[in-house]
């Protein structure tokens, strides 16, 4: 499967992106090269290897330990603080009624 000029145009329109023809081209480029690195993988004899469904197991400190247990070194409490009070956060916001922030429409369709 090949990606087209169509299909970048497409997927940028979703995306609401203006893209400049050379962006386009280096995209179309970029992604049909990813596509045609996936075939070559597609093509290894994956027959006698073990389905992973956890890589990051091997990287736990304590090699005795399994599972999420190998990385109970990088975990915290959770604690509860209090929040900010809403007039503070609201002294930050460059647009609001006093009880919400106020952003532009970003969805035009």
């Amino acid at each position: 499967m090949k990606v087209t000029e169509k299909d970048v145009q497409y997927v940028a329109d979703l995306a609401n992106l203006e893209l400049t023809p050379e962006e386009q081209s280096r995209i179309l480029k970029d992604l049909n090269s990813i596509l045609e690195h996936i075939d070559r993988l597609n093509q290894l004899n994956t027959k006698n290897v073990p389905p992973m469904a956890q890589t990051s197991d091997k990287f736990g400190i304590d090699a005795s330990k399994q599972g999420s247990d190998r990385f109970s070194y990088v975990m915290r409490e959770d604690e509860t603080r209090p929040s900010l009070p809403r007039e503070v956060l609201m002294e930050n916001a460059p647009d609001s009624d006093g009880a919400f922030f106020k952003v532009p429409k970003v969805i035009e369709r």
